[in-house]
């Protein structure tokens, strides 16, 4: 963790929550996390609970954020969401490119560079997810897999949109499976990514891109991924569905 970028950890709820159950998280997070302030701190709740969970947030330290949004502003685009409809909640944060995205709606980098560039069009703030299966890392492929994701995802934006701009790593692999990276592992894919990114845009940028990491992220882990010096966070999956955990990877990572 680099003490000039502020940690920031998301909370990606996945297809998970009714509005009900979305509002008692909301709850119990603000609760636990109410004096925390050395974290950004963001859910990103399923569409169906975004007012909902937008007005529960209103007077908290914790951000609204979504999981996916369309490249287009309006029109013909059946399921799609658009970023007018969304900062109707508030909502201040996108998740692009998850890797259940790439894999089940075939979401490519082309169209995740787009969507981001949609999403700073907006002035909301995205959040771009790389990462490399099992079947890539045992190939030793995962630096080819994300400099090519890297520069397909980020294409075409400016160096201040870039820094403006979360990236986040998740070892597909460490997905879900209770598998994590080791320390090292996540450090050094890390700082692999910030090289990328000072390749593309520059040394400054690189600097102050925050990349956060996703993989099995844990009450038990955290903190140690977080000293890491080019760990900036993380987007947490499972155990963002339960207050306590949740916040409890928060805290430790202070």
């Amino acid at each position: 963790m680099n003490k000039d970028r502020k940690l920031i950890i998301a909370g990606n709820w996945k297809m998970n929550k009714t509005v009900a159950e979305a509002l008692d998280l909301v709850r119990g997070l603000k609760i636990e996390l109410a004096n925390v302030k050395e974290v950004d701190i963001v859910v990103c709740p399923p569409y169906t609970a975004l007012a909902d969970v937008s007005r529960a947030v209103l007077d908290s330290n914790l951000r609204l954020g979504t999981q996916n949004m369309s490249e287009h502003n309006v029109g013909a685009f059946t399921g799609e969401i658009a970023s007018v409809m969304l900062k109707e909640f508030s909502v201040r944060y996108v998740i692009l490119g998850h890797s259940e995205r790439r894999q089940y709606q075939k979401e490519s980098d082309a169209l995740i560079a787009k969507k981001a560039a949609a999403v700073h069009a907006a002035s909301l703030k995205p959040i771009v997810c790389v990462g490399e299966t099992l079947t890539e890392r045992e190939g030793g492929q995962t630096e080819k897999v994300l400099a090519t994701q890297v520069s397909g995802s980020l294409a075409g934006l400016s160096k201040d949109q870039m820094a403006e701009t979360i990236v986040a790593y998740e070892p597909v692999w460490a997905i879900g499976t209770g598998k994590t990276a080791t320390t090292a592992q996540a450090q050094e894919t890390h700082a692999f990514i910030r090289r990328q990114i000072a390749k593309l845009f520059d040394e400054t940028v690189a600097r102050r891109v925050r990349i956060q990491y996703g993989g099995s992220v844990k009450p038990s882990n955290a903190r140690e991924l977080m000293s890491q010096l080019d760990v900036d966070g993380a987007l947490v999956g499972g155990a963002a569905l339960e207050a306590r955990s949740f916040s409890d990877i928060i805290k430790s990572s202070i």
